[in-house]
């Protein structure tokens, strides 16, 4: 892929210096959501050298011109002219980040407090984390997803498949969401709100090209977690989390075959080969035993076909 041919209205000052944070924000048509997040990121954001940087995947031609008139001089936009998925957007953000740490933060998300300076903090006084994030809420301030206590694994699938009943059983309502008052080592941070060394994604090269989205967050952490460090869920950081609303319901087919392919994808990358394998001999057997003809089993026989020719 061409680089120069993804980058239009970069407005962008001296890279030599550095900040403490680089706030990367994806869009893809949720300009009113961006903006209520970009204008709680200013009210909130406190004692922190931060930067703003907007990733359009190529959906706001405008985008540029919206945000300087409701932000002047305050937010980089960087406009792609095709969409590259949430992962590789992230990423072209990441090449102009001049932040110690990056914090990749949906459109959909409003901070509730000082999370960005809480989470900045947290990562100076704690050299060993490679990635942490806050509790998240959802749109009526209920505790909501903001993380797991593993990472996806074959054992996962499995307790998946029973309802996670041993998940349960071992951490109760701390699954996924921090109940207490105190940071705690988990297993990954939803890509809501992940913060991340600078220099750890520059070791990583940061999210894969095989994820347009989905599970590009658990495959990052993967690799991080490969390198030693840690991944920390800070309670303190509260943010609200509107998930789902930057898509509408037409968009739910693709929606479905987008998180098939990447789970898929995620097993061959990060599972061991036999595990792999045998939940790809589950799946065709399925298929081969089945009565009727699901269109979402045999979209899981055309995934497993690609795939193998996507890692090459």
């Amino acid at each position: 892929m061409n680089d120069v041919n993804i980058r239009q209205n970069i407005k962008f000052g001296n890279m030599a210096v550095t900040k403490d944070v680089s706030v990367v924000i994806v869009n893809y048509n949720t300009y009113q959501l961006l903006e209520a997040c970009i204008k709680s990121v200013i009210t909130y954001t406190k004692d922190v050298d931060y930067e703003l940087i907007v990733v359009d995947n190529h959906s706001d031609s405008d985008l540029s011109i919206k945000l300087d008139r409701a932000f002047p001089n305050k937010i980089h936009t960087l406009q792609l002219t095709e969409n590259l998925g949430f992962g590789m957007a992230n990423n072209e953000g990441i090449k102009y980040a001049i932040g110690k740490y990056v914090l990749c933060l949906n459109p959909d998300t409003l901070l509730q407090n000082n999370a960005i300076g809480v989470l900045c903090d947290f990562m100076k006084h704690h050299p060993e984390v490679g990635i942490c994030g806050g509790n998240l809420y959802d749109a009526d301030m209920n505790p909501t997803h903001s993380f797991r206590m593993t990472l996806p694994s074959f054992w996962w699938e499995l307790d998946y498949h029973l309802g996670f009943f041993f998940s349960k059983l071992i951490w109760g309502e701390d699954l996924e969401f921090n109940s207490s008052d105190m940071p705690k080592s988990v297993g990954y941070i939803t890509g809501a709100d992940m913060m991340i060394r600078k220099d750890v994604l520059d070791k990583t090269g940061g999210f894969s090209k095989h994820f347009f989205m989905y599970f590009e967050e658990c495959e990052l952490t993967y690799r991080v977690k490969k390198l030693g460090y840690k991944v920390f869920s800070v309670p303190v950081a509260k943010i609200q989390h509107l998930e789902g609303k930057s898509f509408v319901a037409s968009e739910l087919t693709t929606k479905m075959k987008y998180q098939i392919y990447s789970q898929w994808m995620y097993r061959r990358l990060c599972f061991p080969s036999i595990f792999y394998r045998l939940l790809a001999l589950q799946t065709k057997m399925k298929v081969l035993l089945s009565s009727e003809k699901s269109a979402i089993l045999n979209y899981h026989m055309d995934v497993l076909a690609k795939i193998e020719n996507d890692v090459k």
